[in-house]
This record gives C-alpha cells, structure tokens and sequence, in this order.
C-alpha cells in the first residue's frame, strides 16, 4: 500500500511517513500548548467581572498616581498670611501705605524723609498745608451778644492767631510773636505775665511753647516752605453770652540740623486751645480780642528736659536718649491729652513721624 500523496498527487516516501507518525505521536517544539486547568479558571472569572480590563490574566493593574504636594504648600503659605494680618494689622498697613510702624531711624531708606520730599513715609504727607489744614465753621450763626457775621469775623481771627503762632516763619525761627500777641486780650492780667516772663526766662510754669512753636535758629530749621496741618474750629456760647471758640489743631513741622547733615525728622505738636470773645459791656477787654481760656499742647520729637523756650529735636544720638515717656501716635487725634498750665507729663516717645 502507497504511503500517500501530496496536494499537487506526488506520492511520499516511507521514511517521511514513519516520520510524520512519530512527530505526530510526540509532538514538535512549535505545537500550541492547551492552557492548564488553573489558568482556564482564572480566564473565566476575569471576564465575567465587568470592572475589570478585557486585557489578559497577566496584565498589570495601572500605576497609581502621584501626590502632588504644590497645592498644600499654597495652603499653608495663605494660612500663615492671614495669620500675620490677623496679629500685626499695623504693620500691614505700614506696609502698603510706606508708613513705617517705628521711628524715622528703623525705617526703610525708601520711606525716610527727604530735602525734596520732607513729609515722605508720613501720615501727614496726604494732608493740607498751613492755614488750608484747619477746618474753619460753615454758615457761621449769632451766639450771644454777637450776630452771625460777627462771629465768623471772630472764627476768622481766631485761626489767625493759629497761624500768627504756629506757622508764621519768622516765629518759627524764634523771633518774638507780635502779630500773634496783639489778638490776646491785654488786660487778662495772667496771660500778659506769662508772656512778659516767658520770653525772659523760660520755665516749666512760663513757658513760650504753651502758645507758639518756636526753633533755635542755631541748632534746627525749617525744611522747605511747608508746614502740615489737621484740625478743626468748633463754637458755642460761652460765659454772660460771649462766643466760646475751642480750636484743636495738629502741626508737623520737618526739621533738619542747623550746619549739619541731611537727618530730618519731623517735630509734631497737637494744640487745643479755648478762646473767649467776651462782650464789652461785661468784661474788661479791648475791642478785636479774645480771653484764653485755657492752652495745651502735645509733643514728639521736640526736646525732653529743662524748658528753653523752643523746641530741641534729637537728631543723631540723641534721637530717643530724652524720651523717657511711653510710647503714643502723635497722629492720633482721638485720645485727649494733657501737657498745659501745669501739666508735667514726660515726653513720650513716637510710634511714627
């Protein structure tokens, strides 16, 4: 019997048949292998779990993201942030504003004052200038013995002795305040000694600070042609009809050292004054001038110790060596004050200028 034939009707040998019978019996190296029981199990339980992949028993389960750790770092920089504005709302303030929290001395070189820019870093810097910065009454009304004009003409001479003592340039180089002392009621027997006295010799009780800002030429002067003011003229009737005038006014005169260098700081006064223009027929007093009812005055950067009859800004060394007061906002309008007749107050010392 043949062995067999080929598609093409050749016929095979018989050791090519024994051949094919061997290998077919054993099997060769490149036959496909039937999967073991296990791994048909496996197969079957994979695809009937409908979360799963389609891919193989042997795929790899996906890698797991990674943590991004930016967005917690933000988190905690905003906490912090609101932290310290939580805590220190001043200094935030300083910051955006270029107010600085502290005297001149500790400020950034970028918020010091300047020859050219005086009032830079300074809450005053926003403020009017000279006779501009005191608010005076609107729709002034009768009072008393005075009629509605009469009492604005005496508002109006009242700020000019704010102005005839406080800014008039050469009372700040300490020249004697004449314009200023002419608006003073000459028979107020107790005024007119202070002034005899304290031009002559200055004390603690006599004093020409009490009433006018002066400057010893030798050791400061002025820095430009500008002096920054806030305040306000307020009336009412007063005693046996006379019209009572009460100005509370703030001054912040830059001052540098006389023949020195460019160290500027800025000399802050807050006065109150209490004028009466008193009717005629009832007082002793002259036509065109108020009675002092009562003076005061605030200071910061202007001299601790024995009265001299001006003001001594500390430059240099001497900027905190005489402040041994506590620490107050010379800006702060809103805290009464006490530095007057008799007041002995220790100088305190300036949170900012």
């Amino acid at each position: 019997m043949g062995a067999g034939t080929e598609p093409d009707g050749s016929s095979r040998s018989d050791e090519e048949w024994e051949r094919f019978l061997r290998e077919s019996v054993a099997g060769t190296a490149d036959a496909p292998k039937e999967p073991s029981a296990r791994a048909r199990d496996v197969t079957r339980r994979l695809r009937a779990e409908p979360d799963r992949s389609p891919g193989g028993w042997r795929d790899h389960p996906p890698a797991r993201p990674k943590r991004r750790v930016g967005g917690y770092v933000v988190a905690l920089l905003v906490v912090l942030a609101l932290i310290f504005v939580a805590l220190a709302p001043g200094r935030v303030v300083d910051l955006v504003t270029g107010s600085g929290s502290g005297s001149d001395s500790s400020r950034p070189d970028a918020q010091r004052p300047t020859t050219a820019d005086p009032f830079r870093g300074s809450p005053a810097a926003t403020w009017a200038s000279g006779a501009a910065g005191i608010t005076m009454p609107k729709d002034a009304k009768a009072v008393g013995w005075m009629s509605a004009a009469e009492v604005q003409r005496a508002l109006t001479r009242s700020r000019d002795f704010l102005v005839a003592s406080s800014l008039d340039r050469g009372v700040l180089r300490g020249e004697r305040p004449e314009k200023a002392i002419a608006l003073i009621n000459p028979r107020q027997k107790d005024v007119q000694h202070l002034l005899e006295t304290a031009f002559r010799t200055p004390g603690e009780q006599h004093d020409p600070l009490l009433l006018f800002s002066r400057f010893q030429p030798s050791r400061a002067h002025l820095v430009g042609d500008i002096v920054k003011t806030r305040g306000a003229l307020t009336y009412e009737e007063g005693e046996r009809g006379a019209l009572k005038v009460t100005a509370d006014v703030t001054f912040v005169y830059p001052v540098a050292r006389t023949g020195g260098d460019d160290d500027i700081l800025r000399t802050i006064i807050r006065r109150e004054l209490v004028l009466s223009w008193d009717d005629p027929d009832k007082v002793s007093t002259e036509p065109g001038t108020f009675s002092i009812i009562s003076y005061k005055y605030s200071m910061t950067n202007g001299g601790c110790g024995t009265p001299t009859g001006y003001f001594v800004p500390p430059f240099g060394p001497d900027r905190h060596t005489d402040e041994s007061g506590e620490e107050v906002d010379p800006y702060d309008r809103d805290t009464p004050f006490g530095r007057g007749e008799s007041s002995k107050d220790e100088c305190g010392r300036a949170t900012r200028s």
